[in-house]
């Protein structure tokens, strides 16, 4: 790797325990690259982490003026002095590096991805409609304009229905669900949906868990969406539960999957890291599509080829002119998000009234939080956890503030 050249991890919004940003810094902080990290404030784990060169403290929140934030990018560059490699760890960042690509390109390295594209696959409903022009998979779905066409589409579709924020930005601006979220009948979805007229969401069809497998393909694709490293992977649970964000996941070879991602990115001309999500529906023996994250997966660290080489460091030697090795995956690696994957396990084993599997530890297993040569951001993500619960836990126990 070209030592000279440093990395900057850029995030949109508030999200201080992300995991993935975290894994992106330690992946090129061993490799000996300067890296520095947008940060909320002096505690996240990134920011204690021994592998960070500096920090910008800058609390954003997804409501800010895109072309102040790319302005505040570009003071950034500056005060780096050099240009560096831009990761982008949400898709929010992902949409304001492609959109301003041209004005940042005097500071940072970007993979010259079409301007609109990581906004298109960010989006539920763009997402949908490019695997319908291309051909691939993808569970069928709507995204409704109005509050009666959501109640329609939902007894077409058949009840459970999943429910998602429908585009990059509108999740933090104004999310309609928390995350991906399971409906069960009408009530349930008017309750949620409270007064709101016209939700950005998309309605999802629902595959039962005993019809289904959560498959993950994590990718980088150089110039003209050329496949560079691509990797592919079993979830095992995720939370919420069945759901929600991985938090445990093996490294498993999937030939026909790789190739089903490879070529989607190849054909609209995608370039750079991505994260994406499958359902494989056992009644019809096909891969569907469910997310497409133009960015850094939490959980990319998962994986890595006998090289060493996972999809960060791919688009780092890509981007500074150095030739990527290519070597098979490294399988039987598993992937563990700490006290998020007790929650899920335990939670899962109650509701199908049987024990948990694949809870040992094992040799082979990459922690999120928890390192020996970087034990730190493990420390504050354990203080920003706890204080998550105990502010649940007594909630109902704090005096009401009066209308």
């Amino acid at each position: 790797m070209d030592h000279d050249v440093p990395a900057l991890l850029v995030k949109v919004g508030r999200s201080p325990q992300n995991h993935g940003c975290l894994g992106a810094l330690r992946s090129l902080g061993r490799a000996g690259v300067p890296v520095y990290a947008l940060v909320e404030d002096r505690f996240t784990p990134c920011a204690v982490s021994r592998h960070l060169t500096g920090r910008f403290v800058v609390p954003t929140t997804g409501l800010e003026d895109p072309e102040a934030l790319a302005s505040t990018l570009a003071g950034i560059g500056r005060e780096i002095g050099r240009r560096a490699v831009a990761v982008p760890t949400d898709d929010e960042s992902a949409v304001l590096l492609a959109e301003h690509a041209e004005r940042l390109a005097e500071w940072f390295l970007l993979p010259p991805v079409p301007p609109g594209l990581p906004r298109r696959l960010a989006s539920k409903e763009g997402m949908r409609r490019i695997c319908i022009e291309h051909g691939v998979p993808t569970p069928r779905a709507h995204a409704p304009a109005d509050r009666a066409q959501l109640v329609a589409f939902a007894r077409e579709l058949r009840y459970p229905v999943v429910l998602k924020n429908l585009e990059a930005y509108t999740r933090v601006r104004s999310p309609v669900v928390g995350h991906t979220t399971v409906v069960h009948d009408e009530d349930e979805l008017l309750t949620l949906i409270g007064s709101c007229e016209a939700p950005s969401v998309l309605m999802q069809e629902y595959i039962p868990p005993s019809e289904a497998e959560d498959w993950i393909t994590h990718l980088y694709c150089g110039a003209h969406g050329t496949p560079e490293a691509v990797f592919t992977g079993y979830k095992v649970r995720s939370w919420p539960v069945r759901s929600g964000a991985t938090t445990r996941a093996w490294a498993w070879a999937n030939p026909p999957l790789a190739r089903l991602a490879a070529d989607l990115c190849r054909r609209i001309g995608y370039s750079g890291v991505a994260d994406l999500d499958w359902r494989y529906d056992r009644r019809d023996g096909r891969y569907k599509l469910v997310d497409f994250n133009p960015r850094v997966g939490a959980q990319f660290r998962l994986f890595e080829d006998a090289h060493g080489v996972d999809v960060v460091r791919a688009m780092y030697l890509d981007l500074t002119g150095c030739r990527i090795p290519h070597a098979h995956q490294s399988y039987g690696r598993m992937f563990v998000v700490g006290q998020l994957d007790v929650l899920s396990a335990a939670i899962g084993a109650w509701q199908e009234r049987r024990l948990p599997s694949a809870v040992l530890p094992r040799r082979g297993t990459e922690r999120a939080w928890l390192s020996w040569d970087d034990p730190w951001p493990a420390v504050a993500e354990s203080v920003r956890f706890g204080g998550t619960v105990a502010r649940r836990v007594t909630r109902p126990l704090r005096p009401r503030q009066p209308a």
